[in-house]
């Protein structure tokens, strides 16, 4: 009895065990955009004016730190060479008075 119950459990065991079946092939997923694209009008393509305006304030405002270093840019170089001059000035002994103090 003893033997025939662990035959059967050995055959249960092994039967557990066996290759897992292999999965369905895959296939390629149906697209779900629509197959026309979308076309522009040709009346407003080649009109300028008929067109969409372009976001002008995302653009100032992306643009206005930009236009405000450019302004700033002459001064910054101007006051380096000063700043440089006064250096090379002070290491030759002719020491000035500081400018602007």
């Amino acid at each position: 009895m003893t033997r025939t119950l662990a035959l059967a459990l050995c055959v249960l065991a092994f039967a557990a065990c066996s290759k897992p079946e292999k999965p369905e092939t895959e296939r390629r997923p149906e697209p779900q955009a629509s197959t026309t694209a979308h076309q522009p009008d040709p009346a407003t393509w080649n009109d300028a004016s008929k067109r969409e305006p372009p976001a002008t304030q995302l653009l100032e405002r992306i643009q206005a730190p930009m236009d405000k270093a450019k302004a700033v840019e002459g001064t910054v170089l101007e006051q380096g060479q000063q700043q440089a001059a006064d250096i090379d000035a002070q290491t030759a002994g002719n020491a000035s008075p500081p400018s602007g103090q």
